[in-house]
């Protein structure tokens, strides 16, 4: 096994703890048929360590700092070509992938909902995701519907993910540790191809209900102008937190039948 050093660069927390990373590439089931796996943000490799011991697994790593790209080269030349220099938010997938594949990493706390955004997109390629987040966001992510953490990623990830929040990982495991505690959950792929709505307007409708979480629907859609006889209707009394990913695909229907 390589040895995997500490090191802080780029404002970031390094995971020491081996049983935790470890436990962290245990929650990876790897779906049937699923061979690829992507670490994003692999640093001085302390999960890519635990991933390699999996020869089942193709593990390709992604990371925009050089110095961590050369630290894994040195360190794990089994990879071969499968160490990528490069901003996974700006890298086509598409051409490292023909076919899907699992993410897993500890995602920068500053881009993690971007990732997500991301995973979304590829959605039908991407069967399994596991991460560890701020702990804050990865409940939010979990959060099921009238919980006061429940909020976008929530419902956006929820419609196409089953979402199982795993465990708790402590400030004292990072080099350097941070001022908040890690979550890491799991996102497996669930049976819904597409939704009964324009997704489009599902996204739109999303944001606009929580962009101010304490007023209503009525107010939060308000820019729909739709017609009074529909804005009458008792879910508009409602606010975004109530609503399960089912409320809001009805919701959708709702609007794109009349605004």
């Amino acid at each position: 096994m390589s040895k995997v050093s500490p090191k802080k660069h780029l404002g970031q927390h390094f995971l020491v703890d081996q049983n935790i990373a470890q436990k962290i590439v245990e929650q990876l089931t790897m779906p049937e048929g699923v061979q690829d796996v992507l670490e994003i943000g692999p640093g001085m490799g302390v999960l890519t360590q635990y991933l390699l011991q999996h020869k089942e697994y193709r593990t390709t790593v992604i990371d925009i700092d050089r110095e961590s790209i050369a630290y894994l080269k040195e360190h794990f030349p089994q990879l071969e070509d499968r160490i990528i220099s490069a901003d996974f938010l700006k890298t086509d997938l598409s051409k490292l992938f023909p076919g899907k594949f699992a993410i897993i990493g500890n995602f920068p706390y500053n881009i993690s909902s971007q990732i997500f955004f991301a995973v979304l997109k590829h959605r039908d390629v991407v069967p399994e995701v596991v991460c560890m987040i701020q702990k804050e966001v990865a409940e939010r992510i979990a959060a099921p519907p009238g919980s006061k953490t429940y909020g976008i990623l929530s419902v956006l990830l929820q419609a196409f993910y089953k979402i199982e929040y795993n465990f708790t990982v402590h400030e004292h495991v990072f080099h350097p540790p941070p001022k908040v505690k890690s979550g890491v959950i799991s996102l497996i792929r669930n049976e819904v191809k597409e939704l009964p709505c324009n997704e489009k307007l599902f996204f739109e409708v999303v944001k606009l209900s929580f962009g101010t979480r304490r007023k209503t629907l009525r107010n939060c859609l308000k820019s729909y102008n739709l017609p009074p006889e529909i804005q009458a209707q008792p879910v508009f009394d409602k606010r975004a937190e109530q609503l399960s990913v089912q409320d809001f695909i009805a919701l959708t229907q709702l609007v794109e039948q009349n605004k």
